[in-house]
């Protein structure tokens, strides 16, 4: 929860996935979108079947993970 926000009630349809790669991009990649100030969805494009985690921006700074990487801004 985020400020008692749930963010797996935040809708993520309508959202743009940015992809991210630690080296050549033939395996998959991890993506991600901003879902919500503050808020974001974190997937794996070798595996779009399964729904995308939601972390907030402490949560995401915590696990070493950048929006920055992906082209996004906090």
């Amino acid at each position: 929860m985020q400020n008692g926000i749930d963010l797996y009630a935040l809708d993520i349809n309508a959202v743009d996935f940015v992809q991210a790669c630690g080296g050549p991009c033939t395996e998959g990649c991890v993506v991600l979108a901003r879902i919500g100030e503050g808020a974001w969805a974190l997937g794996d494009s070798k595996r779009p079947e399964l729904e995308p985690l939601r972390f907030t921006s402490a949560e995401l700074e915590a696990a070493g993970i950048d929006p920055a990487r992906f082209g996004l801004g906090v």
